[in-house]
């Protein structure tokens, strides 16, 4: 059954969420006595602890849960038990000053499973090992479709056939998956456990960015990963096979752990190849049809793949009015609407586009972000006011048809990069579209970005794909360094604006 979405969010998890919590758990884990926690346990934990206990709520209900502790790992040897952790749910054994995270429940309620939230929890847990800067996050693993296959396969020999995919364990699968490895088997781990035959697996995730504590300051960056989609315009069958192109590609990114996947200006014009007998402002009235559905496919998948997704653009109707928009779908469910302000001429000539009018930034869970689309891009009126309002990232999805075409668009975004002293991304289609008109040619080479400074390129491009190649194009920009760049800049374009003498401002809309 499919769900409707409107909201999701992870939260710290407080006595208050005790009986619905008890009620998830046993949802949860049916088949097992006394598979909850006492309201003692829980409170303890969130006593203890109050960041590594976390829920994930879909439209206010509990979905999911994680719980853990901090321990001092050399204190367990490999064959310790969940009771030796536990402690007979006193845990005893957290350890603020310990050096590892040991993960004691994990759970996703089964009408909630397959929207990928066991990930969002994961990932959760990954964060606050590195926040905290511990070696890594340990956990006895469940098999619970090993008692299918215990007279066939030992418990090592289970683990590599899942490993090999010739069986499937859904908790192995998504823990291996999760870039959780395995060190040994432990027999007698949980009590009561006869699904796994009361085996588990000890599991471990290494923080790479561990370092070992010293008593000298560190920097604390904040890094945020950009998956800009450099899209091919194909014949397609239909929505659905361009909706699958569109799913590929957001799988692909959030392999890569991008917070942002971006998709380029009208990369759905293939589907008004069906429409192509009619004339060009009556197929791309057509191509609108389809902007809903797409809208709200991306905002699923956002949810799925944990991911902030720009749509790019794409036409829409209001009433009899046609502008090019897109949406910002976050990966908590929420979703928002962008337009272009600046229609081209062969856009309002061609196919009647209206120009937009509303122009805000966007707050993220990666900081504040602005989107122009394409020509947009080439008044830098419109990113002043965005970096007067703390835009950090500047999206830019642009079709262009010529090599000309795209020199301004990317010219004109490496000057918003120096003069806004912010990151700008920009992400195109590439390739032909002869059963379309007017969208006969693509010319690109998505790219981001960066200010001229000493801590950037010194050409100020942090990466760029290959030209007219479809591809992804995934790079690393830290949000810190902007700060720094504020402040202690060769230059400071921002501070150093006469204001004395100009200035940028918004024209209130007439009512």
């Amino acid at each position: 059954m499919k769900i409707k979405i409107e909201n999701i969010e992870l939260s710290y998890l407080t006595i208050e969420d005790y009986q619905e919590l008890k009620e998830a758990t046993q949802e949860s884990y049916t088949g097992m006595t006394n598979s909850y926690w006492t309201k003692t346990a829980i409170q303890k934990l969130i006593d203890i602890f109050p960041e590594g206990q976390i829920l994930i709520k879909i439209d206010g209900e509990i979905a999911g849960c994680a719980l853990s502790i901090i321990v001092d790992y050399v204190q367990f040897d490999d064959n310790h038990t969940y009771a030796d952790i536990i402690t007979k749910s006193t845990f005893k054994n957290h350890n603020s000053d310990g050096d590892v995270m040991y993960g004691i429940d994990v759970f996703i309620k089964p009408n909630f499973r397959g929207l990928r939230l066991g990930r969002r929890l994961y990932d959760y847990r990954k964060e606050l090992c590195e926040n905290l800067n511990l070696k890594g996050i340990v956990f006895g693993g469940r098999m619970p479709n090993y008692h299918i296959h215990k007279n066939q396969y030992s418990p090592k020999e289970y683990i590599n056939a899942v490993k090999r995919k010739e069986i499937s364990d859904p908790v192995l699968n998504f823990q291996i998956s999760n870039d959780f490895h395995p060190i040994r088997v432990i027999k007698g781990y949980l009590e009561g456990d006869m699904a796994s035959a009361e085996y588990a697996v000890l599991m471990e995730w290494d923080n790479i960015y561990y370092t070992k504590p010293t008593k000298s300051p560190s920097a604390v960056k904040t890094i945020v990963r950009l998956g800009l989609i450099q899209w091919q315009m194909r014949p397609y069958s239909g929505l659905e096979q361009l909706m699958q192109q569109v799913e590929y590609f957001i799988d692909t990114v959030s392999g890569y752990r991008c917070d942002f996947a971006v998709f380029p200006e009208f990369f759905n014009a293939p589907l008004m190849a069906e429409f192509n007998h009619l004339k060009e402002s009556d197929a791309i009235r057509e191509l609108a049809k389809f902007t809903e559905e797409i809208k709200n496919r991306m905002s699923e998948f956002s949810i799925s793949y944990n991911i902030n997704i720009i749509s790019g653009s794409m036409p829409e109707l209001i009433g009899d009015t046609l502008f090019n928009v897109g949406y910002l779908c976050r990966r908590d469910g929420s979703v928002e609407r962008y337009e272009k302000i600046h229609v081209t001429p062969d856009e309002a000539k061609v196919w009647g586009m209206q120009r937009g009018s509303e122009l805000k930034t966007f707050e993220t869970d990666c900081g504040k972000i602005g989107i122009l689309i394409c020509y947009d891009s080439e008044f830098p009126e419109l990113s002043r006011l965005l970096a007067d309002e703390g835009m950090d990232i500047l999206f830019v999805p642009f079709l262009t048809d010529t090599q000309n075409g795209y020199s301004r668009v990317r010219l004109c975004a490496q000057a918003r990069a120096v003069e806004n002293e912010c990151y700008v991304a920009i992400s195109g289609s590439v390739g032909n579209l002869p059963n379309v008109e007017n969208m006969d040619i693509q010319y690109a080479q998505s790219a981001v970005f960066t200010p001229c400074d000493f801590a950037f390129p010194s050409n100020g491009i942090k990466a760029e794909a290959t030209t007219n190649t479809e591809m992804i194009l995934v790079a690393d920009v830290d949000i810190s360094l902007l700060r720094e760049l504020h402040s202690f800049g060769a230059v400071k374009n921002l501070k150093d604006r006469r204001k004395d003498v100009y200035d940028v401002i918004r024209v209130k809309k007439q009512k």
